[in-house]
């Protein structure tokens, strides 16, 4: 097999949840150009007539769309019911879809904490456990998260986030200590600061924003773009011997 060939994906259906926008649409579309179909989730996606369902379909890959609310453990379980049967049976799953709120830690209430706590770690568990069983019977399969510079470090005025994050590195850990012998690859990418919905109040506040580029190597905010070459190699046969990684997208953040 080529080098080249490992990173091919033909044939292969990539489940994508957060895709409507931002870093889960950059990955579904990278995915696409790969040779993935897509089964595209949020909780706010169109069913039909999606952007990111015309740009799947532009680059001549299938696309299928649902719509889950990962805060409610009844809809992410019933989600996972409805994929099986409809007979959907995901080779690469993308645990995208996640929340930010941003208050200070004594003034952070607890529905702030649980709305949090539930997107993006509860739900990210669950789907992985339910979309896992049909990857260890098949023996193969690649789960990647969606982990954050604040797996590593505490962030401001975001505990729940910074709790989440650093709860998703150590999860993705968990399972490809019991999956790697499976067959299943389980790994993560860390986004560093990357100009999308999420990070618009840091965008436009000058002061944090001048900070946070001051501190880039770089010299810029991240793009969707930058993640298409991480996750097409972490969803490839490429990344076969890889498991438990943590792959920091950040344009050399943590490396000041």
């Amino acid at each position: 097999m080529s080098i080249l060939s490992r990173f091919d994906l033909s044939g292969k259906t990539a489940l994508v949840t957060g895709c409507k926008r931002g870093i889960g649409r950059g990955m579904a579309e990278a995915l696409a150009e790969a040779g993935a179909d897509i089964v595209g989730v949020s909780a706010s996606l169109e069913l039909e007539g999606s952007a990111v369902e015309k740009s799947v379909r532009e680059i001549g890959r299938n696309f299928k769309a649902y719509q889950c609310d990962f805060s409610s453990r009844d809809a992410v379980l019933g989600f996972a019911a409805q994929l099986e049967a409809d007979g959907v049976k995901p080779d690469i799953l993308i645990n995208n879809a996640g929340t930010i709120k941003r208050a200070p830690a004594a003034e952070h209430e607890d529905a702030l904490w649980d709305e949090v706590i539930n997107v993006n770690l509860s739900s990210q568990f669950i789907l992985s456990r339910e979309i896992g069983r049909g990857m260890i019977e098949r023996g193969k399969g690649k789960i990647i998260f969606t982990a954050s510079l604040l797996t590593f470090q505490g962030g401001i005025t975001v505990p729940g986030y910074a709790a989440s994050k650093g709860g998703v590195g150590q999860l993705t850990k968990a399972l490809a200590n019991e999956w790697a012998g499976k067959g299943i690859n389980v790994n993560a990418v860390a986004p560093g600061y990357i100009a999308t919905d999420n990070t618009q109040a840091l965008q436009d506040d000058p002061v944090r924003s001048k900070a946070i580029l001051e501190r880039i190597p770089q010299g810029r905010w991240g793009t969707p773009e930058d993640f298409a070459g991480p996750v097409v190699f972490l969803a490839s046969d490429a990344a076969n011997y890889v498991n438990g990684e943590i792959l920091v997208v950040d344009g050399g953040w943590m490396g000041r």
